[in-house]
């Protein structure tokens, strides 16, 4: 795992650090051809939502275009009909800005694809590309592999008329599905697999969600990502590590078409791996469609729109990403790291409420009949702005089960028989006895209140070690919480060869009802973020009110866990 130094509570200010791509920006920008202009690209397929590892590659892309004055797009790689859908795009273009980006107006692959076949057609007749009849599989057993050379095609030879000819064919729709591909002409024994002929298009009888049935051909990534990226004008094309193999046959179309000096230059950085999170979207696609979560915008999910639901905020994510920065080589994150940004941003912002998760019955023996007192309790702490609320308390209250126990154990210095707590905001109370039912668990617990010590101060002096949360019983409001574990139960799923999806934890997430909530929590928003104190941070939910959803708990689990690391030679 990468160790990295702890978040930096200013959340708001950037702090990014050098990297060999801003390195190679800021050399073009005197010695590049480029004239010093600088422009990125965020290339999505339309096939799902995006992941916090997207996220990495929007914070870069975007975060470099505005660092050196340029300019970063959207642009879609709809080339696959079936599977792709305007929903998607929509739903990109949301979670784009939900993390703080413009994408302003998208463009789209298949904007290019009069063009792409034109350049086709070029490349044939240079003899650089021609229409192969063989099947996928022969296709796939005759490309060889890293130690044995590909075997040609019986169809590498056809004239550039023939070639000509059934592209054209092919283009009207005469072909069925899988009869036929238009191949580049490279070099079946080159030590590169992307070189050996690489498929430039294949027929798709399916209609396209922007072009309708215009096409029956369509274009592969290779052959569309370079081709877009040089006609939008993008001079530094960025991707992740594993189209590094391809970037040699990126290179040999662009050149083969006859583009210009400043066509557009690929270079790759590390993908985004996190712990106990699995980022194959085909993999995403297994747990919901097994029904392991509810959907993509499940809480559960490394989705932006699973995390927004979540209740992380944009803001963390991004400076997570920019604090993790970029690197050549994979690694993978600590969870516990991104989480302990999100804290960190609750932490200054969210608002502080009471919420009783697992109630227990307080009963103040000597509590005037009738009385409801206000309580003056501080709405954030490390925030003056945000001012105080008034909490009614009353005569009977709701703690948390775990608060009190008959038989404490030495270190247990809460809520127990002759024992006094402060209660958060109101008094000191002790314990005077407790009832139980007929199986002998605790329904309730009797107390006397100090009404000298209001706010929680004891005049005299004396000290309480202990202080719990509650909600008057009156007043209370019914909520439902939603508590989550990890997803997964391995830091790496599938680290073994086995599938990912078989360290699925059954326990992920456990539904408590009836939680006790203070009046106050009846304002929140939809999507806001408040500290259930003392239990963590907790976003009501998008569509249901009074549910809330627990974001990150109020321990920090990136330092705990950096304590255990070994320290840096």
């Amino acid at each position: 795992m990468e160790q990295t130094s702890n978040p930096s509570a200013n959340l708001a200010t950037s702090n990014v650090g050098a990297d060999f791509i801003r390195e190679m920006l800021a050399n073009d920008a005197v010695n590049g051809p480029y004239a010093g202009r600088v422009q990125t690209r965020f290339p999505p397929e339309p096939n799902g939502f995006l992941h916090i590892g997207h996220a990495k590659s929007i914070v870069l892309n975007f975060g470099v275009a505005a660092e050196f004055g340029g300019v970063c797009r959207l642009r879609f790689d709809d080339t696959n009909p079936e599977t792709e859908d305007a929903s998607f795009v929509e739903a990109i273009c949301e979670d784009l800005a939900w993390l703080g980006f413009d994408p302003g107006e998208p463009a789209f692959a298949s904007d290019y694809f009069g063009q792409l076949a034109d350049w086709a057609e070029k490349l044939i007749r240079e003899g650089l590309a021609y229409v192969d009849d063989q099947d996928a599989e022969t296709i796939s057993v005759n490309r060889g592999n890293f130690t044995t050379p590909g075997v040609d095609s019986p169809n590498r030879n056809r004239s550039v008329q023939e070639n000509l000819d059934l592209f054209a064919r092919m283009r009207a729709g005469e072909f069925t599905d899988g009869s036929k591909v238009l191949r580049a002409k490279i070099d079946m024994a080159h030590h590169n697999m992307a070189m050996r002929d690489p498929i430039m298009y294949r027929i798709r009888n399916r209609d396209h969600f922007r072009t309708a049935d215009d096409w029956k051909i369509y274009p592969t990534y290779d052959w569309a990502h370079g081709q877009s990226d040089a006609v939008e004008g993008v001079t530094h094309s960025l991707c992740t590590l594993e189209f590094d193999s391809h970037r040699p046959l990126y290179d040999w179309f662009i050149e083969n078409i006859g583009l210009a000096a400043d066509r557009p230059r690929q270079t790759e950085f590390a993908r985004l791996n996190l712990t106990h999170t699995v980022l194959s979207k085909r993999k995403l696609a297994e747990l919901v469609g097994q029904g392991h979560v509810d959907g993509w915008d499940d809480p559960r999910m490394p989705t932006l729109r699973g995390l927004r639901a979540r209740g992380y905020p944009p803001e963390a994510i991004r400076a997570f990403c920019e604090h993790i920065g970029v690197a050549r080589v994979n690694g993978t994150h600590e969870i516990e790291l991104l989480e302990s940004f999100v804290r960190v941003h609750h932490n200054r912002f969210a608002l502080r409420r009471m919420a009783v998760l697992n109630p227990l019955e307080l009963v103040i023996v000597n509590w005037p009949e009738g009385l409801v007192d206000e309580r003056l309790a501080v709405n954030n702490p490390e925030d003056e702005l945000a001012g105080t609320r008034k909490v009614p308390f009353g005569g009977r209250l709701w703690i948390e089960r775990g608060d009190f126990m008959v038989d404490p154990p030495r270190k247990f210095f809460r809520l127990a028989p002759g024992r006094e707590v402060r209660l958060r905001a109101g008094y000191l109370v002790t314990c005077l006895d407790f009832e139980t039912n007929a199986q002998g668990d605790v329904t309730r617990v009797f107390c006397e209140y100090d009404p000298a010590t209001a706010g929680g101060q004891a005049l005299d002096g004396r000290r309480v070690k202990a202080t719990i949360h509650w909600v008057s019983v009156q007043h209370a409001l019914e909520g439902t919480a939603m508590l989550y574990d990890r997803l997964f139960n391995d830091a790496v799923p599938g680290a073994d060869g086995g599938d990912p999806l078989d360290s699925v934890n059954p326990a992920s997430r456990e539904v408590r009802n009836g939680v006790k909530l203070e009046p106050a929590l009846a304002d929140t928003q939809a999507g806001q973020v408040v500290q259930f104190e003392r239990l963590g941070y907790f976003a009501h939910d998008l569509n249901d009110h009074l549910t809330f959803h627990r974001t990150v708990g109020l321990r920090d689990e990136w330092a705990k866990l950096q304590k255990r690391l070994p320290k840096p030679r």
